[in-house]
């Protein structure tokens, strides 16, 4: 009132700046601020009561202002506080159609929810503030943790609507929160609270005696009351007040909860009712708030982002009154993130946990939390009896369930991660009840699964619930069954799928088996758990490739060999594929194919023959029967591999064609034929995949295309092929093949000089290297590393990458293949010559030992470099010359050190010398020059 009372007149009513479009603009924005301010004053003054002496000043300014919905809805108002609420509604109409003809659209939603108020008598002035407000709610004794944005949102429920349910599982934090919200109703409105607290009453109990219990309400004070049902006496005595009720567990008896509310709401006008219940009361007008779980810290989180996480929020609040020694480090931060985690962020089970740290330390918790049913007891003694352990709470709920509503929970515990309509109606399909949809929606509205509907519907369980049904299922004897109706259907998923991974549409299915990646995972588990070696392989079989390509090479090499190894009948059809796989795994490269080869040499040749004669009777083959033999050869025989893989070349299935030539190309690239034939083949085989659609296919001749370009100095191009690639791969979601590209990058932009580049490109491949662990990748990443330092002049840091990627490989570490790129990064970085011969020479066997051209040809430049130490630059000079001769195609720009040898070599020997000692090479043994200078 006192600022628009020192307005006089119009704005800037003594300038004129005529044509001025600036000038007149703030003079509208003023003349906009101003009526703004109106619009609030006057809906201040109605909110006051004020609203009856009004009429005529808010008649006029609606007049002027039709438009304006604020001071339509003040004067509406006004009309309701006087009595005339016929008015207000003809108002409403008026400015209704008045809003359609000229704006073309409808009346706000706050205008709405005037007019709304109007036709249901709310509108009027408001009630005589209550000197004490009347309630039972009673003072907290703990802190309300991380539920702020609930509390708001439940309050905001109640003022729009009449009836409200709060869903959740027991343990959620119903109860609490529900009070909460009529505490915050008792601070901020004119309005009485009132909790009916209903877990007492027996199934079929009487809520309305419940309710008249609560409100402390006797006969005597509501008159005569002999004959007349307890939910009349009810609706008698608050027809005329501004009432909440909080209707709390209702789930036992929500048909009669349902009914009491539906009259209540009928015949009182002023109540509203807040109910917390494990499933909708199922009346008209209902609005529900389904009460989650709390935020749970991100796996990569950092100690901030754990310690903000709402879940470990309340942890950490209830276990400091139990334990002030804890202090929150970073390893204990990891253990209470871990243990919310495992506790589905559950406040009652959290709280649980807590309680029990009086005598348990955190580590230890959280080692035995997959006995929490039993662990998680000793709640507080002024609980209701089903709140005090965690088993109790479940034990509630299954207590309320039908038979067939837990055969089918039962049953949904072999899944790991949730399960599709389709999966949940196969793996119950042999259980004793109706429809399963039906169980499973009656089951969602219980509160016992969480329906998520995208990116489709899918029925997740709790994980404290499910090991829980579990435990049911096992004590009915039907685990095996559920186990296997559930291997069944998985494996039959992966069959569907693994020929679809070949073709263009390779990523859809992809994402198909994606979301269901950890109950593939759990079908296999439960298989060799139980024996079943043929289940067991088939499985491999069909979802191997899947493991591949989506970057779970790791997890797919442990479940293939776990099922080769497993002891039973498998027939050869499926041995045969699984072998492929292995095979195919044993190629990947640095340090993978010694897992592979351990495993073959162990097992003898058996396997490969019954493979190969499979392959050539089979009518029917498999694809990936066709690769045995090349890619068993390319392991044992590498000098026969390139013939192995002619016959393919004209295969019918274009797959193993395109797959053919790829690795037709990459076998000459490695015997060092630096003809166009490899060129050729990679690019057709690029060709070939590109029309299938075959996006893994593309990657990789691509990255063997990028590999030829820099190895002739065209480093830009060759990072740009890199990146194509690496778009392709992460579509797919193979992160390890990112990480090695990455890597290959980080090297290419150091050589051309450029730092920020090369270290935006290693950040990049160890930020993704974080989330994975395959071993070969990791190290592949240290070798890099390894390798920028070395080139920087950081011998420390390069020592510590070999070291790394010693540890990442383990055992593998001592295959001659990987010995040999080890000992000759520590050939380049040891100080003495003592040092560095001993790498030289153990680089040089380990060599020998891989007949493998490309790394005997590494480890010749590797001696050169020892006999440039020494001072004997025509022996380094002949070393050189013996190397380019092996490997035909010598690689003078991306690996620096080969460059650096041979710069030293023709500088300290002139042209003319060193021409001279290049052309004695040829005549000479290589075998026996390198003995002599390891001699030496």
């Amino acid at each position: 009132r006192e600022a628009l009372a020192l307005w006089r007149g119009t704005a800037m009513q003594d300038v004129d700046l005529p044509d001025s479009p600036a000038f007149a603009s703030a003079v509208a924005r003023l003349d906009r601020l101003r009526l703004a301010a109106v619009e609030g004053r006057y809906g201040a003054e109605v909110d006051l009561g004020n609203g009856p002496d009004l009429v005529a000043e808010l008649t006029d300014l609606v007049e002027a202002h039709p438009l304006r919905e604020s001071l339509v809805a003040a004067l509406m108002r006004a009309y309701a506080a006087s009595g005339r609420d016929a008015e207000a509604l003809r108002l409403y109409r008026r400015t209704s159609e008045l809003l359609a003809e000229e704006l073309g659209v409808d009346p706000s939603p706050e205008l709405a929810a005037v007019h709304l108020a109007c036709l249901r008598g709310e509108a009027g002035p408001p009630p005589t503030r209550l000197e004490v407000p009347a309630s039972n709610l009673r003072a907290e004794f703990t802190t309300f943790v991380g539920r702020d944005d609930d509390v708001a949102a439940v309050r905001g429920l109640l003022d729009e609507y009449r009836l409200t349910t709060l869903i959740g599982p027991g343990g959620a934090g119903k109860t609490r929160l529900a009070t909460e919200a009529g505490l915050a109703l008792l601070e901020e409105a004119h309005v009485e609270v009132w909790m009916v607290e209903l877990a007492a009453l027996g199934p079929g109990g009487d809520v309305a005696q419940g309710t008249l219990d609560a409100l402390g309400l006797r006969d005597n004070l509501i008159g005569d009351a002999s004959g007349t049902e307890p939910a009349d006496r009810v609706t008698t005595a608050i027809r005329d007040r501004s009432i909440v009720l909080l209707l709390d567990n209702c789930e036992h008896v929500i048909e009669q909860v349902a009914a009491f509310a539906d009259r209540v709401l009928h015949r009182c006008p002023q109540v509203r009712i807040l109910a917390t219940s494990r499933e909708p009361l199922g009346i008209p007008a209902e609005a529900l708030w389904r009460v989650a779980p709390l935020g749970l810290p991100r796996e990569d989180a950092d100690a901030d982002g754990i310690a903000a996480a709402p879940a470990v929020r309340l942890l950490w609040d209830r276990a400091r009154a139990v334990r002030r020694d804890l202090v929150p480090d970073a390893a204990t931060l990891q253990a209470t993130a871990r243990l919310c985690r495992a506790l589905d962020g559950m406040p009652l089970a959290i709280e649980l946990a807590a309680a029990r740290l009086r005598t348990m330390s955190l580590d230890r918790l959280c080692d035995r939390l997959d006995d929490r049913l039993r662990l998680l007891t000793g709640g507080s003694r002024i609980a209701l009896p089903r709140h005090r352990t965690l088993r109790a709470v479940i034990d509630w709920s299954w207590a309320l369930l039908s038979d067939d509503e837990r055969e089918v929970m039962g049953r949904l515990s072999v899944f790991a991660d949730g399960a599709s309509l389709e999966a949940a109606e196969r793996v119950c399909a042999d259980a004793d009840h109706g429809e399963t949809l039906d169980v499973l929606t009656a089951l969602a509205e219980k509160s016992l699964l969480v329906a998520e509907t995208v990116p489709a519907l899918r029925y997740r369980m709790l994980s404290t619930i499910r090991e829980y049904a579990a435990e049911r299922l096992a004590e009915t004897g039907g685990a095996d069954a559920a186990r296997r109706a559930h291997l069944a259907h998985f494996t039959e998923l992966a069959e569907a799928a693994e020929p679809h991974l070949r073709r263009a549409e390779q990523l859809d299915w992809l994402a198909v088996l994606k979301a269901e990646h950890d109950d593939l995972n759990a079908a296999m588990r439960g298989a060799l758990a139980a024996g079943e070696a043929q289940a067991a392989m088939r499985l491999a079989a069909a979802a191997g490739w899947y493991w591949w390509l989506s970057g779970h090479k790791a997890e797919g090499m442990g479940h293939v060999i776990a099922a080769v190894e497993a002891p039973g009948e498998v027939t050869d059809e499926v041995r045969a594929r699984v072998y492929a796989l292995i095979s195919m795994f044993a190629n990947s490269g640095l340090g993978d194919e010694h897992v592979a080869m351990e495993w073959m040499h162990r097992t003898g040749a058996e396997w490969i023959d019954k493979a190969y004669l499979f392959s050539q009777k089979s009518k029917d083959r498999h694809p990936m029967l066709d690769l045995i033999v090349p890619l068993q050869r390319r392991l044992r025989a590498p000098d026969e591999v390139l013939a192995a893989w002619e016959p393919l070349l004209d295969n019918d299935d274009p797959w193993v064609r395109a797959l053919a030539r790829l690795h037709r190309g990459m076998t000459l690239v490695e015997q060092c034929n630096d003809g166009p034939e490899a060129d050729a083949d990679l690019e057709t085989a690029l060709a070939e995949f590109r029309a299938l659609g075959e996006r893994f296919g593309m990657s990789s001749a691509q990255a063997e295309l990028a590999d030829r370009i820099a190895g002739r100095g065209r480093f830009a191009e060759a990072c740009a092929l890199f990146e194509q690639s690496i778009a392709i791969v992460t579509e797919m979601g193979a992160v390890d093949e990112v990480v090695r590209m990455r890597a290959r990058q980080a090297r290419l932009h150091h050589l051309m000089g450029d730092p920020d580049a090369s270290a935006a490109a290693l950040a990049e491949a160890e930020r993704l290297a974080a989330r994975l662990t395959w071993p070969a990748t990791l190290a592949a990443l240290a070798l890099a590393k390894c390798d920028l330092a070395r080139w920087s002049g950081d011998r420390d840091e390069a020592y510590r990458q070999i070291a790394a990627m010693t540890a990442l490989l383990g055992a593998d570490a001592d295959g001659s293949h990987v010995r040999v790129v080890i000992r000759d990064r520590l050939g380049y970085l040891a100080e003495g010559l003592g040092e560095a011969r001993a790498h030289r020479e153990a680089g040089y066997r380990a060599a020998l030992e891989t007949g493998h051209t490309p790394l005997i040809a590494l480890s010749l430049i590797g001696i050169a470099d020892l006999a440039l130490r020494r001072g004997d630059d025509g022996a380094a000079a002949r070393m050189l010359a013996a190397s380019d001769a092996l490997d035909g195609l010598p690689d003078y720009h991306s690996h620096p050190d080969v460059a650096a040898s041979r710069r030293a070599a023709r500088t300290r020997l002139g042209e003319t010398r060193f021409a001279e000692a290049t052309a004695a090479a040829r005549l000479e043994d290589w075998r026996e020059a390198a003995e002599a200078v390891l001699a030496l």
